[in-house]
């Protein structure tokens, strides 16, 4: 039994080492950090405008079927924009915003890949064939 002080003696010295290591981690540790919540996120309602379009639906109430939208010449100032309308089946011919297609039918806007129509305060959307593809 001459082993026992030395083992005895070792178990106290990987315990010293141990009470050693966890005070100076205590001394040398950096100060907590103040953490900040992030503001919270602003929930918007979705348009009304964007569900119809999944299902199938059109906002602006339905094109008028004897127009067709053949083409689309957009220009910087929005008064400039050109669009090809082909109307009862005759050769498409140009109209700027504001022109009158038919009577008391006028292109209110014109936009890339579909133009609105405006006709006694009623705003139908005709978009370009090719823009759905």
């Amino acid at each position: 039994m001459k082993r026992w002080p030395a083992i005895t003696s070792f178990i106290l010295f990987i315990a010293l080492c141990a009470s050693a290591a966890y005070w100076a981690m205590q001394f040398f540790k950096p100060q907590a950090r103040i953490m900040v919540a992030p503001p919270p996120a602003t929930l918007h309602a979705p348009e009304l405008s964007a569900a119809a379009g999944l299902l199938g639906g059109s906002s602006h109430g339905a094109a008028a079927s004897n127009f067709q939208l053949t083409g689309i010449i957009f220009a910087d100032r929005p008064g400039e924009s050109i669009a090809i309308i082909a109307v009862d089946g005759k050769p498409a011919k140009p109209f700027r915003v504001g022109n009158e297609i038919q009577s008391g039918m006028r292109i209110k806007e014109v936009q890339h890949g579909y133009i609105l129509l405006e006709q006694s305060g009623k705003v139908q959307r005709l978009e370009l064939p090719l823009a759905h593809k």
